[in-house]
């Protein structure tokens, strides 16, 4: 049985706006009653819209928001023990939506050997690390560039290879495409799932993106606050409607699948991919034509 890497119980967080004489003027609810659990090694997403509370959660994984009521628990280490941050936040490293906030120094291997140096590792071990970090995000020959002269999806990149220097044993990434093209985009997806099965490290990743999830392990549906979907891609993508009640739409596969499904085609739930609906179109076209 896997171990848990991140563990939340009856989550709830609180933002409390107050007037300059600190009397509370209203308290928002981000997070109610927020009950989630990722394995060590799994790649999870989250999804939801704008207000959801994905992006909240997220940055409790990292201890960077402590719980007003329930826990959350990282590699087994509850982050309301500030004797315990420092061990947090090396065991899951955090990635946001804009790299320009993260990327501080002014050639790439100096930016990506920050962190390491930062956490005490000798300086022999320092480059080691800057050396496997940039060959597991595939940005080896941008080493010597200016991150100033880099893509959006390099420069996110570099941004995920300094989080990898610190060898954590998690990274959480809120929106990390967001800001990016479509290539750009392809690039970050591709090297979290290279990450995930080629270094073990859990992934989760913060998006409202539905193509970016269709290849994860599991993903969790947020909205007002709480987690109201879990399941498989295939199971949540499989409930069209419900997701639609929360205001989320599907990958555009799904979506003609599931329209021609409610026009009488003979098609399966759950389609996530051109190739699986080329197959099961042709499929119910030749059971259609036999069938007549």
């Amino acid at each position: 049985m896997k171990k848990n890497m991140l563990r939340t119980e009856n989550l709830v967080f609180e933002y409390i706006r107050r007037d300059e004489e600190g009397n509370v003027e209203s308290i928002n609810k981000a997070l109610d009653d927020v009950s989630l659990e990722v394995s060590r090694g799994e790649f999870v997403a989250i999804l939801g819209h704008n207000g959801s509370g994905k992006s909240t959660a997220a940055k409790h994984m990292n201890a960077l928001l402590s719980p007003t009521e329930g826990n959350v628990f990282v590699n087994e280490m509850n982050t309301k023990d500030e004797a315990l941050l420092w061990e947090i936040r090396k065991s899951a490293g955090m990635v946001f939506q804009n790299p320009d906030n993260q990327i501080i120094a002014s050639v790439v291997e100096e930016d990506v050997a920050f962190g390491p140096e930062n956490i005490g590792i000798p300086t022999k071990d320092i480059w080691k690390r800057v050396e496997d970090s940039l060959e597991a995000v595939g940005m080896t020959a941008y080493r010597t560039h200016s991150p100033n002269r880099l893509s959006g999806g390099q420069k996110q990149r570099v941004a995920i290879a300094g989080i990898m220097a610190m060898r954590p044993d998690c990274i959480v990434l809120d929106e990390p495409t967001a800001m990016l093209d479509p290539a750009g985009r392809k690039e970050v997806l591709r090297t979290l799932h290279e990450l995930n099965k080629n270094e073990g490290v859990t992934i989760l990743l913060i998006t409202h993106y539905m193509d970016e999830v269709i290849d994860a392990d599991r993903v969790i549906v947020m909205d007002s606050g709480k987690a109201v979907m879990q399941g498989t891609p295939r199971e949540v993508f499989s409930q069209v409607k419900r997701l639609k009640e929360y205001r989320l739409e599907v990958p555009q596969v799904t979506e003609l699948a599931y329209e021609l499904k409610q026009a009488g085609v003979p098609l399966p739930d759950g389609i996530l991919t051109v190739d699986e609906f080329t197959q099961a179109y042709l499929q119910a076209k030749n059971k259609c034509y036999y069938d007549v």
